[in-house]
């Protein structure tokens, strides 16, 4: 046997080995639809992430107007969410809009004359709101992705979509899960962490939201400040309430890492929480400004706990406290690692798909699968003759490297992908089938059979490979644009058309010279 021809099986071998044993090692992962599990169609509440990003805008052009000392009577948000800077003195209303020009990138600024001097107006740009409610999206997106990823489960499909400007809808699909309730809570769970500076005035805390504005002449600004709930181990069954600044010192997005802890003296479970380098500088700075006064932790609208601060400090961990079992402080921690979701999510669909149901729709494909590679086996036997056994070790090799495929790449099997196999069987021999009535049209002009064996191959090659190509393309637009089981079915038919390729092209060929070469053949059986 020639060299070239020994290279080639020990290519065909090698790859069909590695295939196996990569499809008896790893298996393939099931999809919702054939495991069972949950589906979640979720909407994103854009809103509160621009309504944010405007009172911490309002918060950070106050500290500039403050550094700068520019004297202003008040800075407030309106109901349009426009940024109202009141009482500039005139003369430095000059000064007033270099620096608010300069600290408001994207933000359309215009002054007029007010009762006490100048008041200026800041509307965010139509493009950077598009971007921030995109971009809170994508981050809500990411973030669940963390989360499921963590909880470990195998290959979820999530995929955004929706009408409008914004795609502000996200569809989870998520195979395997049995814990429906808990996974739930920890994709809906904001796990918005802020740190906030409570109100210098007054008393610490109060009994109610009405003591609270009674003990500040209902006079605080309900622009700057809030009411907030505590609960932590210490107010016991009767709500507590304190005022703390709407616009967080320090948000989730400082958090470097967080796990759970137990208190030193008590045992209870608790969150311990790191922040990257710039959460230590700005703990650090809110910290120094604000020495003697109340830093309270608020977790999802609610307080956990507000530690005096002695002195400034430096550090890098914190940790929250409060009524955690084990589960609920893995829970926590584990959403608080993932990131906190920059808005909150409802969830507009919630569908539980039973394992059962996948059992029969596991047994129906295949069922069909074997049906058809029967149907396929045989009718290359009695079209093709002896030839069609090299067509029928095609299509072998086919599925092996298939199923090898997807094995490797982990990709979820769904019914569609099924299907997707089902149509790889038949396309399969479609190479083939092309091949082989080329090389009866060569012998039919009296050719010898190496030639017409050589010629049938060279002259459909073209043609093999302008087919294939077109259904790999739309194999690829299915796979971009499709969601979830129709993306399977890109997954599969894109890989069986690979390994169609191949097989038909170097496995077929390398097939019949080794059978030409070792025998000598003066008549084809085909």
């Amino acid at each position: 046997m020639k060299k070239n021809l020994q290279i080639r099986l020990l290519v065909i071998v090698a790859l069909a080995a590695v295939s196996a044993i990569s499809f008896w090692m790893q298996g393939i992962n099931l999809g919702l639809d054939l495991q069972g599990g949950i589906h979640l169609v979720l909407q994103v509440e854009t809103q509160e992430a621009l309504t944010e990003e405007v009172n911490q805008v309002r918060d950070r052009l106050e500290a500039v107007l403050q550094d700068e000392q520019i004297p202003f009577s008040q800075a407030t948000v309106d109901d349009e969410l426009r940024i109202e800077i009141r009482g500039v003195p005139a003369d430095r209303s000059r000064d007033a809009r270099r620096a608010l020009e300069t600290s408001a990138v994207n933000w359309t600024l215009r002054s007029q004359p007010g009762e006490n001097g100048v008041d200026f107006i800041l509307e965010i740009m139509a493009a950077a709101r598009k971007a921030l409610l995109d971009l809170t999206v994508r981050q809500v997106r990411e973030i669940i992705q963390n989360r499921v990823d963590q909880y470990g489960v195998a290959e979820p499909s999530i995929s955004v979509y929706g009408s409008g400007d914004v795609q502000d809808q996200i569809i989870l699909e998520l195979p395997g899960v049995e814990d429906f309730d808990r996974v739930i809570d920890i994709i809906q769970n904001t796990a918005k962490l802020e740190l906030k500076m409570v109100h210098p005035d007054g008393p610490r805390e109060f009994e109610s939201e009405a003591a609270a504005r009674a003990a500040f002449s209902g006079g605080f600004p309900d622009d700057q400040y809030e009411i907030v709930r505590l609960r932590d181990r210490t107010t016991g069954p009767e709500p507590r309430y304190m005022v703390v600044r709407k616009a967080a010192a320090i948000t989730g997005q400082h958090l470097k890492n967080a796990f759970r802890s137990e208190d030193p003296l008590t045992g209870a479970s608790e969150v311990s929480f790191f922040l990257n380098s710039e959460g230590v500088q700005l703990f650090s700075d809110v910290t120094g400004r604000n020495v003697g006064g109340y830093l309270a932790i608020v977790l999802d609208g609610e307080i956990r706990s507000a530690p005096r601060i002695e002195s400034k400090i430096n550090t890098e961990s914190a940790r929250i406290t409060g009524n955690f079992t084990a589960d609920e402080a893995d829970d926590l921690a584990l959403v608080l690692r993932s990131g906190a979701l920059p808005a909150s999510i409802v969830i507009l669909e919630n569908r539980s798909v039973g394992p059962s149901l996948g059992l029969d729709s596991i047994r129906s494909g295949v069922s069909a699968s074997l049906l058809g590679l029967v149907l396929v086996v045989v009718g290359m036997l009695v079209v093709y003759r002896f030839s069609g056994v090299n067509a029928v070790i095609c299509l072998v090799l086919n599925l092996v490297f298939l199923l090898g495929a997807l094995a490797y790449l982990g990709a979820a099997l769904t019914l569609p992908g099924i299907a997707g196999i089902i149509l790889t069987i038949g396309m399969a021999v479609d190479a083939n089938i092309l091949i082989f009535e080329r090389i009866k049209e060569e012998l039919r002009r009296r050719k010898g059979v190496n030639s017409a064996v050589d010629d049938g191959f060279n002259k459909v090659f073209s043609t093999i490979i302008d087919t294939n190509t077109t259904t790999l393309v739309a194999a690829a637009f299915l796979f971009q644009f499709g969601t979830g089981p129709i993306r399977g079915f890109a997954v599969t038919l894109a890989i069986g058309l690979l390994a169609n390729l191949f097989t038909a092209t170097f496995v077929s060929k390398t097939l019949f010279r080794v059978i030409l070469g070792q025998l000598k053949v003066e008549r084809l059986s085909i």
